[in-house]
């Protein structure tokens, strides 16, 4: 974990920004798979460890606005417990890791809560996501669960979306660790990709180089054949020549700290006419992407600006025509790019996702489009220093949309149809980095991960 001047110093900024009352942070408990002793692995809540820097089960913790006090509550382990665990360290020790002088045992929590409560002090909750997570808040307040959601602070929730925005040195230090798993990754899954081999195979070695490193995946990989499926879960294609696998995979540093980077790989070493062509769109708009980031400028005008690559792209090989602006501004873009450009990350992969997307993305004068393609995009506001997001335009044929939009003649203007039916079975390309908004313009954190045709075909086949 970090020093504890550090977790000290952001639950000062916090309590600077909440006016009165109590902060309860409930801390995740572990999540049985089928029984109590076969549990899920452990994953802290991110504020949870945003704040107080304990990656464990059966913790909570409160900070008191107007005492000015903060206290963990926990238990040590019994003797019981050491006899399956070892020996364990005790509460008021890991207390003191992050910066904090007072604990007290789980059962105290209830009835500190219900005194601040009764003398009229707000209770201050970010929204959990959890059911378990639920039902633990429920019982220390002693309200049905179905009443968590109106105790929810939204002065909080904007108190701790501003904090964990920003990234501190150690936080981007964090990120880049998890980049560095993220290459040898996607490098090595571009060497395993190969005709005759089935898609988990892939999965499972950049799994085991996650272990090897001592940390694990970010989140599921998305690792197809089938790219146009944009969040694909499923792993059991056999690969073969000509096809395109979209790697989109991420690790978590040792402090839960994400990465998540796209690469789309050329099944058999190289990429056909087709897909060298389309490639070369995407990584073209995704380039401009990046250039176009500095502070102030809102990343939907940065989305806007890797639309009209796209379909300047499109136009080039006939499945567009038109004018580009107009077709953006029509929306004949999301028949190919139907997602948003990207989102911001940290310790979730979409950071903060858990608190609320309007909350993160957009602000009270920046509302979200509900417009098909434009709904989907996670992050609209200006990019400021620290904030860390991600870039990943894509081009996906799905035949079912196809369909739809050619049965509407949707967009006609700006679709050839006729031409777009010879892609219909051409797949997804994505290619997405983690990028850092610094005070002039913005950097691609981590080593760097090969993503030209170039460079990509000599890995795809050595």
């Amino acid at each position: 974990m970090f020093p504890p001047e550090t977790y000290k110093q952001r639950r000062a900024g916090l309590r600077r920004q909440i006016s009165s009352g109590v902060v309860l942070f409930a801390g995740n408990e572990p999540s049985p798979m089928n029984y109590a002793d076969n549990c899920y692995p452990f994953r802290q809540d991110s504020s949870f460890l945003y704040y107080f820097g304990l990656d464990e089960p059966a913790l909570a913790a409160v900070i008191d606005v107007d005492e000015g006090t903060e206290c963990l509550f926990g238990d040590d382990a019994t003797v019981d417990d050491v006899i399956w665990t070892g020996p364990q360290t005790p509460l008021c020790e890991k207390a003191h890791q992050v910066g904090i002088t007072q604990t007290a045992p789980s059962r105290n929590l209830p009835s500190f809560l219900r005194k601040a409560s009764d003398h009229g002090r707000p209770i201050h909750l970010l929204p959990p996501c959890r059911d378990d997570q639920i039902l633990k808040i429920g019982r220390l307040l002693d309200i049905p669960p179905q009443a968590v959601g109106a105790r929810v602070s939204e002065s909080l929730i904007r108190a701790v979306v501003a904090q964990r925005s920003v990234k501190a040195p150690e936080e981007i230090e964090q990120i880049e660790l998890a980049m560095s798993v993220s290459h040898q990754m996607q490098v090595t899954a571009m060497k395993t990709a190969r005709p005759g081999v089935v898609e988990r195979e892939v999965v499972g070695v950049m799994a085991g180089i996650a272990r090897s490193r001592g940390v694990r995946f970010a989140f599921e990989p998305i690792f197809s054949i089938h790219g146009e499926t944009l969040h694909n879960p499923f792993h059991n294609n056999v690969m073969k020549a000509g096809d395109v696998a979209v790697n989109d995979s991420g690790a978590e540093s040792p402090l839960r700290y994400a990465s998540d980077v796209t690469r789309t790989i050329p099944v058999g070493g190289r990429f056909t006419q087709n897909q060298r062509e389309v490639y070369s769109i995407v990584l073209n708009a995704q380039e401009a992407a990046i250039a176009a980031i500095r502070p102030g400028v809102e990343f939907r005008d940065i989305h806007r600006l890797a639309c009209l690559r796209l379909v300047a792209g499109l136009k080039e090989l006939g499945l567009t025509k038109g004018d580009p602006a107009e077709a953006v501004a029509a929306g004949a873009h999301t028949l190919f790019f139907q997602c948003g450009l990207g989102h911001m990350m940290g310790l979730d992969v979409h950071d903060m996702e858990g608190l609320g997307e309007d909350y993160v993305g957009y602000t009270d004068t920046i509302r979200r489009n509900p417009a098909f393609g434009w709904r989907s995009l996670r992050l609209a506001k200006a990019v400021e220093p620290g904030h860390v997001v991600t870039v990943e335009p894509g081009i996906y044929l799905i035949p079912t949309l196809i369909d739809r939009w050619k049965a509407e003649r949707k967009c006609e203007a700006f679709i050839n149809y006729d031409k777009v039916e010879t892609y219909r079975d051409f797949g997804g390309v994505r290619i997405e980095d983690d990028v850092l908004v610094t005070d002039t313009g913005a950097r691609v954190l981590g080593p760097p991960i090969p993503k030209t045709i170039a460079e990509v075909e000599t890995l795809a086949s050595a």
